[in-house]
């Protein structure tokens, strides 16, 4: 049975960027099946959980994980989005249970990830994939204080509650793997998105180099994955709103020629999740196209 619990009434957020947070995730393209093909079990009997779980992107790293054999635990704001994404892995043949929770409030993740602990009785990876530029101006002249805090506190300071609620549950199975959200915007200059969105997905280096360097020792590999432009949702509209010279510069920047596709980014997802990757740990999989070269 689906069980949301918002843990944003327990710990009382309503501030107006959070209707700005919650409002972004409603037009997000949903996939309606598990990814195609032979499929690998690789996290038979994991527990994941998905921050941003609920639409485009996340959406699809759950069900992936679910095909794979993994139980999954949903973390978003939009609580249809949830109930849709749980109840598809539900019909698939996963375990999942939903959390109504905001990854910026510290004390709504730590209750939230204790009680997926207490369901599932383990807790053995955590994808970090809240966040985004969450509808905020790109140019500079326009962004308020405010676009500022919402863009740092979901993608920075969310990340972080959630890796530091999740590792003792880590921890305590012997170890796992915590996946984390940069971009093509914090390894170089993006002209899609704004600065607020570039200075927190550097920050998100930073702190993924650095977890990994202290949890590593317990058997915890902590990885970044940078992906490119994937047009969903509002990254589409973001696009279709570029100049058509701006447009045209981001396609030819890409040396493969294309935009991708949704699973070309959910699968170096799942490799840093996976045993696949047992030995990889502090480590960044830029997921681009060829557009950024790291030297």
């Amino acid at each position: 049975m689906l069980r949301i619990i918002d843990y944003r009434q327990i710990s009382g957020i309503t501030s107006p960027t959070q209707v700005q947070y919650d409002n972004l995730k409603k037009d997000m393209p949903m996939a309606t099946n598990p990814p195609a093909g032979p499929v690998a079990a690789r996290f038979t009997d994991q527990v994941a959980i998905v921050t941003g779980g609920a639409g485009g992107l996340g959406h699809q790293i759950c069900l992936s994980i679910g095909a794979e054999g993994g139980k999954v635990a949903v973390f978003d704001t939009n609580a249809d989005a949830i109930d849709q994404t749980v109840a598809l892995l539900n019909a698939g043949g996963t375990e999942a249970v939903g959390h109504l929770v905001d990854v910026r409030d510290h004390g709504a993740v730590t209750s939230a990830v204790a009680a997926v602990a207490t369901y599932f009785g383990r807790i053995d990876i955590l994808i970090a994939a809240a966040g985004g530029s969450l509808a905020t101006p790109r140019d500079l002249a326009d962004i308020a204080p405010a676009d500022l805090d919402l863009v740092i506190d979901v993608n920075v300071k969310g990340t972080f509650n959630c890796a530091q609620a999740v590792v003792p549950h880590l921890l305590r199975a012997g170890g796992g793997a915590i996946v984390t959200f940069s971009s093509i915007g914090g390894r170089s200059t993006s002209p899609v998105t704004g600065v607020p969105y570039a200075a927190a997905k550097a920050a998100i280096l930073g702190l993924t180099r650095r977890l990994a360097r202290e949890v590593g020792p317990s058997g915890i590999r902590v990885n970044a994955v940078a992906p490119g432009l994937f047009l969903t949702g509002r990254l589409q509209g973001m696009f279709d709103a570029m100049t058509e010279a701006d447009r045209t510069e981001v396609l030819a920047g890409i040396p493969l020629g294309r935009m991708p596709q949704l699973q070309e980014c959910v699968d170096p997802v799942l490799f840093l999740a996976s045993g696949q990757s047992s030995y990889i740990t502090g480590a960044v999989l830029d997921v681009n196209g060829g557009r950024f070269m790291a030297g």
